[in-house]
């Protein structure tokens, strides 16, 4: 496990591998092996797993603690759609001049239902946003926990399998585009009759308002409420921009998060919108950028027919 073979699109420099193991001492062999590899090469490592294992891996790493970086996923990917930006690109932007190792695990047993759709089109656009880099990312993948369609997914957008056998090429590695296609499907009913907004351009204050009443009436802490408002405000002020108007705007409540969606009728044709910083000169493309940062989960449809984008945030 200690080397890695370029198996991927791009320049040949990009290689993603899912690890699959079954237990914790599977589990640190792989992960440690794939580190002590990256410092041996002088390569910076960047760990992002959710906390139980991020403890598992740093009370193991001993001297070689100093030399890695460590990330609780489960905060940091709370929201799948700020991975790319906010971790991989964030670390590898941070070491321009050479190969950098990451260990990424968007996908534990406990992860919502609800979330793993934008995590599966995560895994499958990293074979995208990062096929020019030069950057190695091990998946970890608990066989025993996770279930079988979650494991075939992880072969669909991993172009590599590694396990106690060794490395091979993945067979059910399918075009990014194709998974992404795949579960980019109608979102579910609302938990309870929302409240509904028809605007337009003349109607972006009463969207705000609206969004302001109901973190209130929810108790959303106030930066929390804030932050829905300006992501809301970004995806609406997008809706009739480029969609007919009038665009939707739903509200409700589910548990101790609240939900807001924006249906408008135009389709987003990129993919990757988002999910990559633009460049320091563009005019556009830091919209769902933002949306993204702000929200614990951002789920979107879209197809001819128009593109629902469904924020949520919790307390």
């Amino acid at each position: 496990m200690t080397t890695a073979t370029a198996i991927s699109a791009g320049n040949g420099s990009f290689v993603h591998e899912a690890m699959l193991y079954r237990d914790a001492d599977d589990y640190l062999n792989g992960t440690l092996a794939f580190i002590r590899g990256g410092i041996g090469a002088g390569e910076p490592v960047l760990v992002a797993v959710p906390g139980p294992n991020l403890r598992l891996i740093d009370g193991a790493l001993g001297p070689a603690r100093d030399g890695v970086r460590l990330t609780d996923m489960a905060e940091a990917g709370r929201n799948p759609g700020r991975i790319i930006p906010g971790v991989l690109h964030a670390f590898v932007d941070a070491h321009p001049d050479g190969r950098v190792r990451i260990i990424g695990e968007p996908i534990w047993a406990g992860r919502s239902d609800v979330a793993y759709p934008a995590c599966v089109q995560h895994e499958a656009l990293i074979n995208v946003a990062m096929a020019r880099h030069p950057v190695t990312i091990l998946c970890p993948y608990d066989v025993t926990a996770l279930r079988p369609d979650v494991l075939a997914d992880a072969a669909a957008t991993h172009p590599v399998l590694v396990d106690g056998r060794g490395r091979r090429t993945s067979p059910g590695y399918a075009e990014p585009a194709r998974v992404v296609e795949a579960f980019n499907r109608p979102l579910p009913a609302p938990a309870e009759p929302p409240r509904v907004l028809l605007f337009d351009w003349a109607g972006l204050p009463a969207v705000r308002a609206l969004v302001a009443d109901a973190a209130a009436r929810h108790d959303l802490p106030e930066d929390r409420a804030i932050d829905l408002q300006i992501a809301v405000n970004e995806v609406a002020t997008n809706a009739v921009t480029h969609g007919r108007v009038p665009a939707t705007l739903r509200v409700w409540p589910d548990g101790s998060v609240l939900i807001c969606e924006v249906n408008d009728s135009g389709e987003m044709t990129d993919q990757m919108a988002g999910r990559v910083p633009p460049a320091p000169n563009s005019e556009g493309g830091r919209g769902l950028l933002l949306v993204n940062h702000l929200c614990d989960l951002v789920r979107c449809h879209t197809d001819p027919g128009g593109t629902t984008v469904r924020m949520h945030v919790g307390r």
